[in-house]
């Protein structure tokens, strides 16, 4: 334990009883909050900048009531396993049913985002987070060891990065959920977003990707080039959708960038997951007030997921989720916000 700062303080309690701790970090620029708590980002500021950067929650008990998982870590297995299940050695698991009743989403009810980590080490601009996700939990074969590190690098970046062990063959992806507001705005539909991918994953109507991927070319889901969030935005278009980044982890690299509205700041999203979720935010709707006193609404924040391809155990032609006893997976993101004015 790092033992020069050590800013923890009781931020709630768990519905276990057990203390929920909020640190802070200060780093590059940014001074970020972050819980044990489902391993959430709960705050995260720019100097020189008037407003948080991302949604959140300053009673812990609207975290348990009212939270859209926002920064959160979820896992064992990010996103949606579609019927709730899957078959891995020749065994069916059956997991929990939490979205729809039907499918899986996050890792289940209790999955990691809904969970309280433990502090392992904690300095002035990093925090490590450790949580076991025994055998059996949620359905999920195997105990997994998984570590959540939050640091604040130079030059405005936060990296969050991911490892795990199991001691058996297992789906494990976790992403980093905060929904991101880049300029003080009620609305995210003005800022720009830019995303390096040519295809994406098409859905059905209860957002179980359909097959292959699709190409972005002349449709709705072209963001290669920036455009407004809101642009094509009609008509009943979401997004909730993972565009294709990758066939398969490897050396991290840039894939999207945002500007907000008033173009006071620009955040690039670097990392080494072959996904990333876009979520505009769509289903918003907090009854309590957020961070800085707001009102949390449709389209408050986006979220930028790396991961793993939603539905992966299930699709043979998608990227491996499966971590094996042998194996410690690693996952790397890197947000790196910049003040343009």
């Amino acid at each position: 334990m790092s033992q020069s700062h050590d800013s923890r303080e009781i931020f709630g309690t768990d519905p276990d009883g057990r203390s929920v701790y909020r640190v802070t970090l200060t780093g590059g620029g940014l001074t970020a909050h972050v819980l044990t708590w489902g391993g959430v980002l709960q705050d995260l500021r720019l100097e020189g900048h008037g407003h948080p950067l991302v949604l959140g929650f300053n009673d812990f008990q609207h975290y348990l009531d009212h939270s859209p998982y926002f920064g959160a870590t979820p896992g064992r297995f990010a996103n949606r396993i579609g019927g709730a299940q899957f078959e891995l050695d020749g065994k069916t698991h059956h997991l929990d049913a939490n979205f729809l009743d039907k499918h899986t989403l996050h890792g289940g009810r209790q999955g990691t985002g809904k969970r309280n980590w433990t502090i392992a080490d904690l300095g002035t601009s990093h925090v490590d987070l450790t949580l076991t996700d025994p055998d059996g939990w949620m359905g999920f074969p195997g105990n997994v060891e998984l570590t959540c590190s939050y640091m604040l690098k130079d030059d405005g970046t936060l990296q969050v990065a991911y490892s795990a062990r199991t001691d058996a063959a297992t789906p494990v992806s976790l992403a980093h959920h905060s929904y991101f507001n880049l300029d003080g705005s009620t609305d995210c539909r003005d800022h720009m977003v830019q995303i390096e991918a040519d295809h994406y994953l098409a859905v059905d109507d209860e957002l179980i990707p359909v097959g292959a991927p699709a190409s972005v070319e002349g449709t709705a889901f072209d963001f290669r080039t920036a455009k407004r969030v809101g642009e094509d935005i009609e008509d009943g278009l979401i997004y909730d959708h993972n565009w294709c980044l990758a066939d398969a982890r490897h050396n991290q690299r840039h894939v999207a960038t945002a500007t907000g509205g008033d173009g006071a700041v620009t955040m690039e999203v670097h990392t080494t997951e072959p996904g990333l979720q876009f979520y505009a935010g769509h289903k918003v709707d907090t009854p309590v007030a957020g961070l800085s006193n707001a009102k949390y609404g449709a389209y408050a924040g986006f979220c930028f997921e790396t991961q793993v391809w939603p539905d992966a155990p299930n699709q043979p032609g998608y990227p491996n989720s499966i971590l094996q006893p042998d194996e410690t997976l690693r996952q790397v993101t890197q947000y790196r916000f910049k003040l343009n004015r």
